[in-house]
């Protein structure tokens, strides 16, 4: 596929510009760090209420945040952006006073926290959250109308947070154990949120109150909203855990578009099952629901507007074909169940957990279905996605993420470090053991890296640092006269000693270059070609 004007818009939307120069605020701290305020404390529940007036744009709840008390502290910190407000807190119906620093509200508790015991706080609040400038990239509260004029609305809000719309504690190290989602909107209209649908309350004004139960833990940034006038059916799979409840949701006009482009999702279901282990959320069920945006992997409620086509908005981004036979917003944010919402990265500076693995996943679907070279085409196809513009892992403790390279070259790299295991089942053991091992858990970029070498008995530490901390490519640089071939790696981190496949001549040879120069006798060979399955580049030195 060329580069043309539409690949470069869509490397602008699929990873927003941060300048190498960002300047922290006090509120990137107080979003990205576990602060005194949050540590004492361990979130267990939440009941979040929410009543949304789609005529004006607002919305007006409460959220009862349940948590154990780890230790003994007075101030409780809970955020919600300012856009919105928080009206009042109570903790057992008794007013709290509550001083407001940016987007964090310090709740100051009249009742002794005593270490072990169970309390809750009850956050009230109101306002008109944040409209979506491109979502989800840029997000907020997306709103748009059906072809019938009804109101078409949902939210998408990784980047952005949470608590955009709802106060949470917005920090990814803590997820509550379960949730239970009450939205109420005016009739007819539907809401679909997270979990499985407990009742429908028709209530006297007109409105009609959803009760969505969440019984596995959950990120925050997972929590949606989508209200529309939608159709719905429904299906079963019978998976590795028994029979997984599938649950569709689309606007009447694409009804039948839909139930075709769907069937795709047993086929996604199988691969990663296969690959990863079960589904994630059996307990909470499947759900895939049309939404205005082009779609985000919202926790047992993906959200879809990939316009019912193949590819990327029908365009395959590896330029292999591969990617045209299957709908690249069904696959990749269904892959994120496995990866972002089971396993969650513990700081956005390592939100490469969650999207270099998910862009891996798309290759290992590929896999499943059409064999191994053409995985590898569709990951070799992709790297011209690769920009190499800044470290793929962010800066902690101020809520930043790397580079959007996370997903290509995340996905490159996975591919690479394959090669260097040259055993597919010891690979796939590794996937397997890494979603059983980290299954329901938030985990740091360290604790995946050393998981990964472990489980494959190598010491990966400088391969993650080459391509996850260092924006140069490695180069292998070389020169063969008299039968002799010298070669080492240049453009790398100090210490990068990561073996490479290539061909001498006809003949296949594993290089273990080092950032010293090394020899090798060859016979009669007088070109060199990489493996292109490995993410490296290479140069030919003139002979001295």
């Amino acid at each position: 596929m060329r580069i043309t004007l539409f690949t470069l818009l869509l490397l602008g939307f699929m990873y927003p510009a941060h300048a190498q120069t960002y300047q922290f605020t006090r509120n990137d701290t107080l979003r990205g760090t576990v602060t005194p305020e949050r540590s004492w404390w361990d979130l267990n529940f939440y009941r979040l209420d929410v009543r949304f007036n789609p005529a004006d744009s607002s919305i007006k709840g409460s959220n009862q945040v349940f948590y154990r008390v780890l230790k003994p502290a007075q101030i409780l910190q809970i955020d919600l952006q300012r856009a919105m407000t928080i009206t009042r807190v109570e903790q057992d119906g008794k007013p709290l006073s509550c001083r407001q620093d940016g987007d964090a509200y310090f709740i100051e508790l009249t009742k002794p926290q005593v270490a072990n015991r169970t309390e809750s706080i009850t956050v009230y609040y109101e306002g008109k959250p944040r409209v979506a400038r491109n979502a989800p990239w840029d997000g907020g509260f997306v709103f748009s109308k059906d072809k019938a004029g009804q109101p078409y609305i949902a939210t998408a809000c990784q980047g952005l947070g949470a608590s955009s719309w709802w106060p949470n504690k917005d920090h990814p190290y803590d997820e509550p154990d379960s949730m239970n989602i009450n939205i109420t909107v005016p009739q007819p209209l539907m809401d679909v949120s997270n979990g499985r649908l407990r009742r429908v309350v028709d209530n006297p004004d007109h409105t009609r109150t959803f009760e969505w139960a969440v019984v596995n833990p959950i990120n925050n940034y997972g929590v949606n909203l989508n209200v529309a006038n939608y159709s719905h059916w429904s299906d079963t799979y019978q998976g590795l855990k028994g029979p997984l409840a599938l649950n569709f949701y689309v606007l009447p006009e694409h009804l039948e578009a839909a139930k075709k482009q769907f069937q795709q999702v047993p086929l996604m279901l199988k691969a990663f099952e296969y690959w990863f282990g079960p589904y994630p959320f059996y307990e909470d069920g499947y759900k895939l629901v049309e939404v205005p945006y082009l779609g985000m992997e919202h926790q047992s409620s993906v959200t879809y507007g990939n316009g019912f086509k193949n590819g990327y908005l029908g365009r395959d981004l590896s330029g292999t074909g591969w990617g045209s036979k299957w709908d690249f917003i069904i696959v990749h944010e269904s892959g994120h169940e496995w990866f972002a919402n089971s396993i969650t990265n513990y700081d956005v500076a390592d939100m490469w957990i969650h999207e270099s693995f998910t862009n891996y996943s798309e290759s290992l679907f590929i896999e499943y279905y059409h064999g191994k070279e053409a995985a590898a085409a569709y990951i070799i196809g992709c790297r011209k996605l690769i920009r190499n513009d800044k470290p793929v892992v962010g800066t902690y403790n101020v809520n930043h993420s790397g580079s959007g390279d996370m997903y290509y070259k995340g996905g490159s790299l996975l591919h690479t470090i394959r090669q260097i295991v040259n055993n597919d089942e010891r690979w796939h053991q590794m996937l397997l053991g890494l979603n059983k091992t980290f299954y329901h858990k938030t985990v740091t970029g360290a604790q995946v890296e050393a998981f990964v070498g472990q489980s494959l008995g190598l010491n990966l530490t400088k391969v993650f640092d080459q391509y996850l901390r260092d924006i140069r490519v490695p180069t292998l640089v070389y020169r063969m006269k008299d039968r002799q071939l010298e070669y080492r790696w240049e453009d790398c981190v100090a210490g990068f000693d990561m073996p490479v496949k290539v061909k001498l001549g006809e003949t296949d040879t594993l290089l273990k270059p080092t950032t010293n120069w090394q020899q090798l006798k060859v016979k009669n060979a007088t070109s060199l070609s990489l493996d292109p399955n490995f993410y490296v580049k290479s140069k030919v030195l003139p002979e001295n």
